[in-house]
Order: C-alpha cells, then structure tokens, then sequence
C-alpha cells in the first residue's frame, strides 16, 4: 500500500521553506468574478521564486540532503529552474538534463540559477533517463518532479496557505501534470478545510490523471498535444494517484480554445503573464465546468514562457475570443473589386490587418480573384456581423 503524505508533513515543509519562498497573497478579482458570475480568487504562483510553484517542493526534498551531495534533475522548464536555484541556496552542485529543444530562455535561466545544463534527447522522458543514469552512476540524489514524497509535500504549501488566505473559498481548482502538486494541495486542504472541493484540470490533449483515475491505475498515453506543455507528461505515478484517490473530488479536461482565451484575459485583465499550464485552472472556472456559485480559486502555478511562444499564445487567444477573423472572399477581378471589398469590411466597423491575392491554383472562375484577409473584430457576435454584411454585399466569403 503507498503511504500517503499528511498534513504534518506539510506544515514541516512550511517551516523548512519559509524564508525561502516569496510570499504570493492572493487577488480578489472583480472582472474575472463578473465574468465568471461567481468570487474569483487567484492564487499567483507564478509570482513566486524562479516563476513558479516548484522551488516549494525542490527546497524540501534538497535542504535534506548532507554536505557535499550531489543533485541530478530533468526538465524542459519550470522543474529544472526550482532544482537549479533550491541546490545553489543549499550550496550544493546540480546537473540538469533538458531536451535539446527545450526553449532557450529556460535552459539560460537553469544556468544562471546555478545548475550545469546538459541537453539529451528530443524529450522530457529522453532527458529523465539520462538524468537517472547520471545519477546511478555517479551517486547523485536524483529529485524526481512529483513522485517523491518531499516533493510533495513541499507543493501542499501553497494548499494551507490557500486554506487560510481565503476563508471563504468553496472550491480551489488545481492545474494538473504529474499530480505532485494537486495531490499535496488536496491533501492540505482536506485537512485544514475538509468542506472545500478540490479539482483538478487537465488539457482535452493531455488526461494523464482523469485517464487514471477512470483506469484505477496509472496509464501510460500514447500521445499527448497541448499547448499547455509544461503538463503534458504521458502518466502520473502510483504516488500521486493515490492522493488524488484520497482527497481530490474531480478532475475536468478544458480545451486548447478555453485555455488561449484564459491567458489573454489573464494579461489583459489582470496584468499577468502566465504560461498556458498556469492558465488551466481559469480557463476551467471561466468555461462552466466547476459547478457551484461559491467563491472559486484558481491557481496560477506558472509564468515561464518562451516569448515568441507567447506571441502565438496571445494570437490563438485573440482568435478564440472572437477578436481576430480570417477569411476568404472571392472576388471580381477587375478595378475598383477590392477598394469596394474594403469599403463593406470598414461599413462593418472591421479592422484589416492583412490583404493578400490568390489567383492561381484556387478554385475560382476566369473573371475572378480569391482574397484573404484578416480582420481585427471585437467579438463572436461581431465576427457574426461582418459575415453577414459580406453575404447582403454578394460576396463568396468564407473562414479559415
């Protein structure tokens, strides 16, 4: 039977980590609550030390170690900076693992936390064997991203200061990879607050716990797409699994659309940049699927992204928000055809952004010419608009 961490060891990771960590209070938000017709309470732990929730758990496994070990991790992001930073503070050396197209900002800052960088293999899990390897042969500790129960209990943390920061939550709704953080965040919080809900929130592209759960037993996916990458891992563990099994209430898939929209309104509303794994958790909230009218917290677990990753990010999100529409029209090519195409786009109060012309190799007449544009709108109903204005012109318009 997998012994189960408890709130005691919790609180000693607490009183390990504190002054170590950077305080995050939570944020009372209005316009995310009028959104989403219920309190919205987030818990930014992407504001925490090396942008993110991991240092918690890193810290409480490392600070253990003895003089003159040793660390060996693997990582493409956030787990590698908390390891990297938790080791130099502990004044221990680190060898890193990263896959070799693991986004350069995140390998330099993993350096300039202090850890040695080795790049191995295409993947997370290339990267985990070389690390493990490593380890085996040089007597490293090897400080696995969820399964280990320090680990663990350093990422339960954030789930008491939850418990006390927000005496009127009803519901904390937790993004899910390998399951370290929920499991150790449930287990605080059924402790502190047994009549608070727990649940969890995966990608529709990445159900590593839900497939679990449903299996009652960790299951190993094929394949696993999301934008929301830093929780795409193929399997939970037999450790965190049975946490979730003793104290998360349930765990909803949102879609790649919802998670986009839950990041733009992040930078737009609340003036944070989040990673889309720490956007999960709002984009559960904001799509309906946590049921109940009580307040809400979402945690923000991550804001370490690639920004040219983030440009795509708030694009895909401009789009599922109705704010971008790319279509094409055909029309007559002759003078005056696209001045008056323009002319029925700006009568609809669109914006254009992009204009190109396509006359060979598309499937119009003699006469005519495809175009492609792409139009700033304001909404879905406005998208809805333009359309509507382009067919009582007597345009073919269609989206892309």
């Amino acid at each position: 039977m997998v012994a189960l961490v408890s709130v005691d060891d919790i609180e000693d990771a607490r009183r390990r980590i504190a002054g170590v960590i950077r305080p995050t209070p939570v944020d009372r938000s209005a316009t995310l609550s009028a959104l989403a017709g219920r309190p919205v309470v987030l818990k930014p732990e992407h504001l925490q030390r090396t942008g993110s929730f991991k240092i918690r758990g890193a810290y409480n496994h490392i600070s253990r170690l003895g003089p003159g070990a040793a660390v060996v991790a693997a990582s493409a992001g956030n787990h590698a900076q908390g390891v990297a930073l938790a080791a130099t503070l502990c004044g221990l050396p680190s060898v890193i693992y990263m896959p070799v197209n693991a986004a350069l900002p995140k390998i330099e800052a993993t350096r300039a936390y202090g850890a040695e960088v080795r790049l191995a293999g295409d993947t997370v899990d290339d990267a985990m064997a070389s690390a493990r390897a490593f380890a085996a042969e040089t007597g490293a500790r090897f400080v696995p991203p969820f399964d280990d129960p320090f680990v663990i209990a350093g990422q339960g943390t954030v789930g008491l200061e939850v418990a006390e920061e927000v005496p009127e939550a009803t519901v904390v709704v937790v993004p899910v990879g390998g399951g370290g953080l929920i499991g150790g965040m449930a287990t605080a919080i059924a402790a502190r607050r047994p009549e608070v809900r727990v649940i969890g929130v995966e990608a529709q592209g990445a159900p590593t716990l839900r497939a679990a759960l449903d299996a009652g037993r960790p299951v190993v996916l094929e394949d696993v797409t999301t934008i929301a990458d830093g929780t795409a891992l193929r399997a939970c563990s037999e450790l965190t699994l049975a946490h979730a099994v003793a104290h998360v209430d349930d765990v909803v898939l949102v879609t790649e659309e919802e998670i986009s929209t839950a990041l733009l309104l992040l930078i737009e509303r609340s003036k944070w940049v989040v990673e889309p794994s720490g956007a999960l958790a709002l984009a559960a909230v904001l799509s309906g699927c946590i049921p109940g009218d009580g307040a809400v917290v979402p945690v923000c677990t991550g804001g370490n992204v690639d920004p040219l990753l983030l440009i795509k990010l708030i694009e895909h999100g401009l789009s599922a928000a109705g704010r971008y529409l790319r279509l094409r029209v055909v029309v007559d090519d002759r003078p005056g055809g696209l001045a008056r195409l323009l002319t029925t786009v700006a009568g609809a109060s669109a914006n254009v952004l992009e204009v190109s012309h396509h006359r060979a190799g598309v499937p119009v007449g003699v006469t005519e010419v495809e175009v492609v544009l792409v139009l700033e709108t304001r909404s879905p109903a406005h998208r809805a608009e333009v359309l509507d204005a382009l067919a009582a012109a007597g345009y073919r318009a269609a989206p892309l």
